[in-house]
């Protein structure tokens, strides 16, 4: 009987003793919830960091499965596309539907608390998908660089942008690079087209900081001259316009700077069938332009001869008056500087067929000569102006920004001066405005673009 009574305490006990630790486990649990976790969150194919959207086609999946939680089974997990639940549950996969840019969020909830990873993508739309262009009266037309960033384009504020993503190379060949890494070309013409603008490539050989032709080069125009070489380009410019969805196409023909007269008047004749020939393969619907200098209006640039572009964009940016050796410091893109050069081009083509550029970028002195000139020709370079205001956020307003030691200063064109430019464009009857780059400009209230656009309306 002793033996039993003793068992039943020892028994007794343990039950107590394991009661105990249940409460302690209960107690542990309350005074130290465990905080969600969602495990995988560094994966950075599916969480990047810093953050950076991913390009998809319609149809195109995310697998989400990689991703864990913890505590494990414990934890209520919700997916969201765009701030909308689609999916509850630890296993996601996200299949693209809708073009355009949309937001992947994942919620993990626990005891209260929830921890959260979003990924960013934009899906591109379908080749040859229709859209509506905007009415306008006035093309307003950013020229975005090699680079293709358009992190700042406000698209309310343009009709047209034009992606310099084309490069006739040394063998005369279209490389295409800039436009298809990244899928660049097809992000923009997509963004583009959502928000009813026009989407145009941009064609030259290889460019100096200024925008036009490294001097005396003649890529581009040795290309044209070339028979075949050409017919290539016709048909290589048209595959690309219809496989990314473009609706048009610049030719910048930089190759006119050239110290045998003979070489630059053989350019432009070249240019000219080149034009025509893009406009027999490319038919009606598609827009051609071409951008030309001020100063090489040669008698070959004649509204007959350029019956089959849809305007001319006339660069009247950077007169080069300010850049040479012993040359004064100044603003390479004055009030007069561009009524100038517009006026060159009125004379030869009609008003309503020539779109006038302004410059998003400002020349920049590091050193002058005894006399307060500049120095020589590594002694400015250019420098975009939201750089400039990045320096100095009050300078929108301004045309100089003085450095230190005086005279060197940054001449550019603020927010006053393009708005006087755009308005004397709309009052002399000129088609519209495009500025030079659009990715140098910022958006906001001080936008280059957004002052242009205001004016034309």
């Amino acid at each position: 009987m002793k033996k039993i009574k003793i068992l039943a305490y020892i028994l007794f006990s343990f039950i107590l003793f394991i009661g105990c630790k249940e409460d302690e486990v209960a107690v542990q649990e309350r005074d130290h919830a465990f905080t969600p976790r969602i495990l995988g969150g560094d994966i950075a194919s599916l969480f990047p960091n810093p953050n950076a959207s991913q390009v998809l086609d319609v149809g195109e999946k995310v697998d989400f499965s990689a991703v864990q939680f913890s505590p494990a089974g414990k934890v209520s997990v919700v997916w969201k596309v765009d701030d909308v639940q689609v999916s509850t549950g630890e296993k996601y996969i996200y299949t693209a539907t809708t073009a355009g840019d949309h937001r992947i969020k994942v919620e993990a909830s626990y005891n209260g608390t929830m921890v959260s990873r979003y990924k960013d993508v934009f899906v591109l739309a379908a080749a040859g998908a229709a859209f509506t262009p905007k009415a306008y009266n006035k093309v307003t037309m950013s020229y975005i660089g090699e680079n293709g960033d358009i992190s700042a384009m406000n698209w309310n504020n343009i009709t047209h942008v034009t992606f310099k993503a084309a490069l006739v190379n040394a063998a005369g060949i279209l490389d295409l690079s800039k436009g298809e890494t990244g899928r660049k070309t097809q992000e923009i013409a997509t963004k583009a087209h959502l928000n009813g603008v026009y989407a145009l490539l941009g064609v030259s050989a290889a460019l100096s900081a200024n925008g036009w032709n490294v001097y005396d080069s003649n890529t581009f125009g040795t290309a044209l001259k070339n028979v075949t070489q050409r017919g290539v380009l016709v048909q290589d410019i048209k595959k690309y316009l219809t496989d990314r969805s473009l609706d048009g196409v610049d030719v910048m023909m930089a190759d006119v700077g050239n110290t045998v007269e003979a070489t630059t008047t053989a350019n432009i004749a070249a240019t000219i069938l080149f034009i025509n020939e893009l406009r027999a393969a490319l038919g009606a619907s598609k827009i051609i332009t071409l951008t030309v200098p001020v100063n090489y209006t040669h008698s070959n640039y004649t509204a007959a001869n350029l019956t089959n572009v849809n305007w001319v964009n006339v660069r009247a940016f950077e007169s080069g008056l300010n850049t040479g050796v012993g040359r004064p410091l100044g603003n390479p893109s004055g009030y007069q500087y561009m009524v100038t050069s517009a006026e060159i081009w009125k004379a030869k083509m009609p008003a309503d067929k020539l779109v006038i550029g302004i410059p998003a970028m400002g020349l920049r002195y590091t050193a002058v000569d005894a006399n307060g000139n500049n120095l020589n020709f590594t002694s400015f370079n250019y420098i975009p102006y939201k750089d400039i205001l990045a320096l100095s956020p009050a300078a929108f307003d301004k045309e100089k920004l003085d450095l230190t030691p005086a005279p060197l200063a940054i001449y550019y064109n603020g927010v006053p001066m393009v708005t006087q430019k755009a308005q004397y464009i709309k009052a002399t009857g000129y088609l519209g405005a495009y500025i030079w780059q659009g990715d140098f400009d910022v958006n906001g209230p001080n936008s280059l673009t957004l002052a242009i656009s205001n004016a034309l309306k």
